[in-house]
């Protein structure tokens, strides 16, 4: 699986812009061993397999910085949704919620409150991250490394509780962020919207990250709040920097992006390390539970909210919640309803009209049916427009990430065009060159990450490349279709063995479970 490849006449980013004469790459072994002018090279030797790239560019593998695929990653439509966009490694463990580590309690409230979002894993039910990215080892076409998860770890030590962790689970929680880290997990993740982490305090936060500083990893986290409340969610994640010393990552940043950039440039000039991803779309994704039910329900425990929903004397402090929402039901469409899939792809309007129910209560009646395993996408505030998004995603502090979630029969679109859309829209259209797109998409999540040997083409480098068509390169999913994979790029290989050929799966699986500064 580790032999002898030239990739024949590809052109190279250079820094100052502009795209290298063509070159030929010579992989041994899962690394780049030399790369000269084109045709100068003698390409006899032991059995090599020639790639001829005919002037597309090389890329090192994208880097998705933050995706929900640690069980999609096993599905070949998946597999090839990442690969036909270039992605060669993905972060999963996002948001707090995870499956390692976990006990058998800790795992079956995991899997249940995130299976809109993460799914079910088809062959890890429970144990240490290091045992879960063990699952990963050529199993896959993809490597996949992994944010130990807070909201996890918290609930292994606190179960659902809804307060404040004492000093005495504080410092069992650090116990287990140790073992995540020493078993391969590259920094934490935090989810500060959702539950239980919701009601962790800073003391709580810094200590944690005090761990991941120590290592040289970052502080990843779904902030307290977006949009309009993006501002006071960066504050708290820099508070937590300064008493902590960790480097801090934002996931999928959106919102007035002048307000959050001169925020964030003003950290970066204070010696903060502060990055952020982001994806290239108007609409998130998210379980129906977090985007419509107030945080005094325990929607940490399935059975708990169902009945709570269901409880005729909590109808009223529910309705004056639901009141507050009247201009978000219009922005709902379902994207994953277990046993009602026909509203799949409908908006909540629709359903409530097809049900005779008001919006309210279909809200409530897909969340019980479900038993809160809905998820939905949904449209954002004016906030985020589309000068916004294009501006967050020409900044140095930013990275790719698709915020992927792929169950469901009609995902968001997000999972099988981001990385091909950023391409189309910035470097087609001129805002990046394609140095730029190998620093947004690989390269910085590499670093950011400690993903030794990932993220360039040089010598030495791990063979992650991806042949890109700059003619042809674009999204192809709509909210309407979105499981329609990219095109313009039809060759991958990962580790030097080809995974993705003339657009199609190879076969093969040279993924791994990467673990920081490892450079597998």
């Amino acid at each position: 699986m580790t032999g002898t490849v030239y990739v024949r006449g590809a052109r190279l980013p250079q820094p100052d812009g502009t795209l290298s004469e063509p070159l030929d790459l010579h992989v041994v072994r899962g690394r780049v061993a030399t790369i000269t002018r084109a045709g100068t090279r003698d390409d006899d030797g032991p059995g090599p397999r020639t790639l001829d790239a005919d002037g597309r560019v090389a890329l090192p593998g994208f880097v998705d910085a933050h995706t929900h695929a640690e069980a999609a990653v096993f599905e070949p439509d998946v597999q090839l949704a990442m690969l036909r966009q270039g992605i060669t490694t993905v972060v999963t463990g996002q948001d707090g919620v995870s499956f390692a580590p976990s006990d058998p309690a800790t795992y079956a409230w995991a899997s249940t409150y995130f299976a809109a979002i993460d799914g079910d894993h088809p062959v890890f039910a429970g144990g240490s991250v290091g045992d879960l990215l063990t699952t990963y080892h050529r199993t896959v076409p993809v490597n996949v490394a992994y944010l130990a998860p807070h909201g996890t770890i918290r609930y292994r030590v606190l179960g659902a509780a809804q307060r404040p962790a004492s000093d005495d689970e504080i410092a069992a929680m650090v116990r287990l962020l140790e073992q995540a880290l020493d078993d391969g997990a590259c920094g934490l993740s935090t989810g500060l919207e959702y539950v239980p982490a919701a009601y962790a305090d800073e003391r709580e936060l810094i200590a944690l990250a005090q761990v991941v500083a120590a290592r040289g990893l970052p502080h990843v986290s779904h902030m307290r709040g977006y949009e309009d409340k993006g501002v006071a969610g960066l504050d708290e994640l820099l508070r937590i920097a300064r008493a902590s010393g960790a480097a801090t990552h934002v996931s999928h940043l959106h919102g007035p992006a002048r307000d959050l950039l001169d925020h964030i440039g003003a950290a970066r000039a204070a010696g903060h390390d502060l990055t952020y991803d982001s994806y290239p779309y108007l609409r998130g994704c998210s379980i129906l539970s977090m985007v419509s039910l107030p945080t005094w329900l325990p929607v940490a425990d399935a059975a708990a909210t169902v009945a709570a929903l269901r409880d005729p004397a909590l109808a009223g402090r529910l309705n004056e919640h639901f009141a507050g929402l009247t201009d978000l039901w219009p922005r709902i469409t379902f994207a994953s309803v277990p046993g009602m899939e026909w509203a799949e792809g409908r908006t909540l309007p629709d359903v409530a009209a097809r049900l005779g129910r008001s919006a309210p209560d279909t809200v409530v009646e897909i969340l019980t049916t479900t038993e809160l395993r809905a998820s939905c996408v949904f449209a954002q505030p004016p906030t985020n427009s589309p000068e916004s998004v294009r501006t967050l995603a020409g900044y140095e502090g930013h990275l790719a990430g698709s915020d992927a979630i792929y169950w469901g029969g009609r995902p968001h679109p997000r999972g099988w065009g981001a990385f091909a859309r950023f391409l189309d829209e910035h470097v087609r259209r001129g805002s990046w060159s394609w140095w730029d797109a190998a620093e947004h998409l690989s390269a910085r999540a590499a670093r950011r990450f400690g993903l030794a040997g990932r993220g360039r083409l040089a010598p030495g480098a791990v063979a992650d490349l991806v042949l890109v068509d700059p003619g042809r390169v674009q999204d192809e999913a709509t909210y309407e279709l979105p499981r329609t994979p990219a095109i313009g790029v039809d060759d991958v290989l990962v580790a030097g063995v080809p995974v993705l050929a003339g657009g199609s799966l190879t076969g093969a699986t040279p993924g791994h479970g990467l673990r920081p500064a490892a450079g597998e």
